[in-house]
């Protein structure tokens, strides 16, 4: 029977979950007792949490300007652009998501509001100079921690290490409700602004959780490789035939961002499957480790890897080929094949033009390249041994242009 694998490793929920079979009767204070801090914050979207964040952070001090990196999520401009504060973007380290310390230090100056670093694709980021730099600027750290719940640094969780960490509770993102987000404020201070701004900006709307009931319900039925088949793998090679690469990716965003409450209901289900994730997080760990080292035999690939003193969540393999076109090669044999190969984004941030409005030019050259050269493998517990296997006998031979 066809079979379709996710693009990451999402946590699928059961029927238990749905109807809230858990002690927990709340998501904030379960996560909360997860990432061993006072209180968790919960909202509709990461985005929306990201939201909260920064626009608590500029009623606090008069300055405008948010540095992030130049390959993220294209929602982390529109986010910044939502409350009216400027992008500016750094360049990364080579063939990493980190910032390039030495950009990062020139980036940053007298109307740096918060620097943003960004845990992406599960790996954690280099934080040691991003403290450093914004506390020589006098900024905020705010860490994009939406694709990194249960990941650590030093041991430590990521996303509370800075000012404020968001996470997302996205479809795909491992713990979900098909839709969320949440946000953690590091100084007793910061979480009662961010309490404040949230009961502001985030009112009650029964007609769009009403729409999320729904969609949650269809994630329980259809997240498998049957009817992930037809929920997915039908709308992607849609896509992909209209070379439409932004909806194959995921990457059309709207510039309208939905701003609202998650209903107690869904709050209770991700209470419910919060429980399972440490032991998921701990099979993807183990299966992505062994998995990178066999793709990083094949002579000119490269895996996104763990930092010395860090631990990722692994819900993807960020594979970086030495020339864009052995990527494309690759993208062409296996991108619709079902075996959960995807783009992590299209393009550094200035490769969208629906974003031109909001991102200034900037030399990037280290994040183009890494858009140009990666794509990433599915590290789903729903790829098989034998689905990997050819997997990586296709990347084999891409590489020497068979």
């Amino acid at each position: 029977m066809p079979h379709e694998v996710p693009p990451t490793a999402g946590l699928p929920l059961k029927w238990s979950d749905l109807i809230g079979l858990t002690s927990e009767p709340d998501l904030g204070p379960a996560l909360a007792a997860f990432l061993g801090v006072e209180s968790v914050g919960v909202a509709c979207s990461g985005t929306a949490s990201l939201i909260v964040a920064l626009e608590t952070l500029k009623r606090r001090i008069g300055r405008r300007t948010v540095v992030i990196p130049a390959y993220t999520c294209p929602l982390v401009p529109l986010a910044i652009a939502y409350v009216g504060l400027k992008v500016k973007l750094c360049d990364l380290s080579p063939d990493r998501f980190d910032f390039d310390p030495d950009a990062l230090a020139a980036a940053c100056d007298g109307d740096t509001l918060a620097v943003v670093p960004t845990h992406l694709g599960g790996m954690v980021a280099n934080l040691e100079p991003v403290f450093e730099t914004a506390k020589r600027a006098g900024a905020f750290v705010v860490e994009d921690a939406a694709q990194a719940l249960g990941a650590t640094w030093r041991g430590r969780p990521v996303g509370t290490l800075g000012d404020i960490g968001i996470y997302s509770l996205s479809r795909g993102k491992g713990l979900t409700v098909y839709e969320g987000g949440c946000w953690v404020a590091r100084s007793r201070e910061l979480r009662a602004a961010t309490v404040d701004t949230a009961d502001q900006l985030l009112p009650s709307r029964a007609g769009i959780e009403f729409l999320r009931f729904v969609q949650v319900i269809g994630y329980r039925l259809f997240y498998n490789p049957v009817g992930l088949r037809l929920v997915y793998g039908v709308p992607l090679r849609r896509a992909l035939a209209r070379r439409d690469l932004l909806r194959a990716v995921g990457d059309e965003f709207r510039q309208e961002i939905p701003l609202h409450r998650m209903s107690y209901w869904r709050r209770r289900i991700g209470a419910a499957a919060l429980s399972r994730l440490p032991t998921a997080i701990s099979a993807n760990a183990r299966r992505g480790r062994a998995r990178a080292r066999e793709l990083q035999q094949i002579p000119g690939i490269t895996v996104v890897d763990e930092l010395p003193d860090t631990a990722g969540t692994w819900p993807v393999l960020t594979v970086l080929t030495e020339l864009s076109m052995t990527r494309d090669r690759i993208m062409e044999q296996l991108w619709r094949e079902g075996l959960g190969i995807n783009q992590t984004f299209v393009h550094e941030l200035t490769g969208y033009k629906y974003l031109e409005t909001i991102i200034p030019r900037a030399d990037v050259r280290n994040a183009r390249s890494l858009a140009d050269r990666s794509f990433s493998v599915s590290n789903s517990e729903f790829l098989s041994d034998e689905d990997f296997r050819r997997i990586s006998i296709v990347i084999a031979r891409a590489v020497v242009g068979r």
